[in-house]
Parts: C-alpha cells; structure tokens; sequence
C-alpha cells in the first residue's frame, strides 16, 4: 500500500496500533546534507505492508504512535541509521526493537551480512539488486522501485521468528538484549563536536597543542555544518584543518594560507575560527588532549595477540558465532598489554565464553597445544 496522504497514513496507524510487530527500513539521501533527508519510509504488520511518501503526507510524526508503543516490537536490519532518523523526524526512538543483523551475528553469520544474504539464507528468497542506488528522491516512483523498497520490510517478520526461535534454543536471547541496548539509547544518535577531531584524518600527526587548536576547529566545523545542513566536508575538509592547525595561525592571513580556506570562509567566520585557534593554542597544557599511544610506542604484542585470537576461533567455531562478534582485534591488543578495562571481551556473556580465558591464558594460567591437528586449551595452574 502507498500512502500519500494523511488520511492513509493516520488510517494504517490506527490498524497497526493493535499488532504486535512493526518491521522498519527508510530510504534517504545524504550527500548533500548533514542530516539524512528521508524519502521514503517502509513499514510492515502482520497484516500489510505500508510504504509512506513523507513529501506527500503533512505529518510524519504521528508514526510515533506506533514506535512509542512498548507492546509492539520494530524489527529493523542494520537499524542505527534508521533510528537517528527515527529520531530526527519523528522525534521518539523505537523501543523495544530487534536488528536481524545483530540477531545474526550472534547465530553464527559474518558480523555484517547484508539484507538480501540474510533473506536467501532464512527464507530461500534472492532479492533483485535493481534499484540498490536509486535516487530514493525523485518522483514518481516505478513499480520497480515500490516493489524494491517493500522487498526491504516483507521479510523481516518470518525473519525475526526464525531468528528468534534459534537465539531461545541456543539460550542467548538475553545476550541479544544486551546487544541492542545501545541502539535504544538516544545518547548513541548524538554527536559530541568536541570529540570530532579524533576522527580527523591524519590528525596524529599534531602535536598536543596543535590537537588543542583542532578540537576547537573541528567543533566549530560541526556546529556550522548543523547550522546549515550541509555535509562536514562542505565547511572545511579534514586536511584543511589538520594542515591550519600544523602551522598554529594566529592571524586570518595565515589561515589563508592553507589551499580552500578563503574560498570557504567568510572574514567573519575566519575571525571566529581564529579567535578559537588562538585559545586553544594559549591554553595550559593540562587543557591539551592527551595523546594515545600508539603502536609504535608500545611494545610488540603480535606474537600474543596471535595466540589470544586461536583461542577465539576455538570458541567461535564450538560456539557457532562470528570472530568479529566474539572479540575484536582490538579487544585482544588491549587484553595483551594488560587494559583489562578497554576490552569488550572481558564484558557479560562475553568473558563466560572467552574473556576469562584469555585473562588466564595471557597471565600464564593457560597454555595452547595441538593435538591431533586441533588445538587444545589446557590449565598449567599459577
């Protein structure tokens, strides 16, 4: 069913009112935005399938009827984008929820299957990828994008009770709970802008008082792109800012100096950025980002990190869940030179199927041997 206008959209909200699941995917656009600008949002009950045009309907908010509704449970795969516009234009986050993606990580699928893997392998269906990139934007839409966008939410229901099913047998629905948990935290959806520059490119390369003055560009930069919805990239790059803050300008003239800027900011907001900069370069220390050590500086864990990881694949492989989902790599680096408490691994079910192992395995409680051409974890004691 498309449903173009208020009425339909206020009738189908009344029906799904009484079901107890609601399977959720959007279509959205974001290149030429900071947020994604929904076209199209696809819903399905027990019952029916909806597919809702928000250029056509007057008020979208009023699905959060239904994602406010704690007696019905929104499936969704892949759902964090889903939910930051959820959140943006509706104004609710969907609670409770199921991702089949992260239902299938714990069931043994790669960490990150795609939709149309995931509906060949439970439902024997292969999806046709025609309309994968299309312009979710432009209107009218065909019956082949209608029939794309549905395709999307019809199978998430059979879905989620197949998936459900095995999580119970296999006992880790509860774990499955604590996976979601964060998506359900509003908090997960909002941007720190004195934390973006940690995610410039290349900014290891400044000093700490230049990572001061890069905190504060890169804050600005966040601000200015909300401001105006345009993409980060539109105000300033990562490399104009890691490049201004390597020369520590305090003049607009040296800000100019890094290739773009003047084309991309106005006197005004030069001044500003300026006058941030200069701050920040003049702070105390103490107020300076604390460098994180690097790789290069830490000693060489590879060899331990090497036999931490074989004992994550035995358990894995006996437990039928992926690597990835288990332990991370990084998990591994930190439980090996000894930051217990940056390891996810040592965490829940988590440490009960591996964690404590590989404490005792790095403490020298445990040893790895192979028998029989399968390696074996056995107890040396203290």
């Amino acid at each position: 069913m498309y449903i173009a206008t208020q009425d339909e959209l206020e009738s189908f909200v009344e029906r799904a009112s009484t079901s107890k699941i609601l399977a959720v995917d959007t279509e959205f656009l974001r290149e030429k935005t900071y947020y994604p600008k929904l076209c199209l949002m696809q819903l399905a009950t027990e019952d029916e399938v909806a597919i809702v045009d928000p250029f056509e309907v007057d008020d979208i908010k009023v699905l959060a009827r239904l994602f406010e509704d704690e007696g019905i449970l929104k499936i969704f795969h892949a759902g964090h984008q889903d939910v930051e516009i959820i959140i943006y234009d509706i104004g609710c986050v969907p609670k409770p929820l199921f991702d089949t993606q992260v239902a299938a990580a714990l069931l043994g699928q790669t960490q990150q299957i795609g939709y149309g893997a995931l509906v060949h392998s439970l439902c024997g269906t292969k999806l046709k990828k025609t309309d994968s990139f299309t312009d979710w934007s432009a209107r009218p839409l065909s019956e082949s994008q209608l029939k794309y966008a549905a395709d999307d939410v019809v199978y998430l229901p059979e879905m989620y009770e197949k998936m459900r099913q095995r999580l119970e047998e296999k006992g880790r629905l509860s774990w499955l709970e604590d996976e979601l948990a964060p998506l359900m935290e509003e908090s997960a959806y909002v941007v720190d802008e004195h934390e973006r520059y940690r995610r410039l490119k290349h900014f290891t390369q400044l000093t700490r008082r230049q990572m001061a003055a890069a905190r504060e560009m890169a804050a600005w930069r966040e601000i200015e792109a909300r401001k105006r919805n345009v993409p980060r990239k539109w105000v300033l790059t990562d490399e104009q800012i890691v490049e201004a803050c390597k020369r520590e300008p305090r003049k607009i003239d040296e800000l100019f100096m890094v290739r773009g800027i003047r084309e991309r900011l106005t006197t005004r907001d030069a001044r500003t950025v300026i006058e941030l900069v200069t701050a920040a370069l003049d702070s105390s220390p103490e107020a300076w980002p604390e460098i994180t050590a690097s790789a290069k500086s830490e000693q060489n864990v590879d060899v331990q990190v090497d036999l931490l990881m074989a004992v994550v694949r035995l358990r894995a492989r006996e437990n039928d869940i992926a690597v990835p989902t288990l332990a991370s790599h990084q998990d591994l680096v930190n439980i090996a030179r000894g930051h217990y408490d940056d390891a996810q691994v040592l965490r829940g079910w988590r440490r009960d199927m591996v964690g404590a192992e590989l404490v005792d395995l790095i403490e020298g409680r445990l040893a790895l041997a192979i028998h029989d051409g399968r390696v074996t974890v056995e107890n040396i004691g203290e």
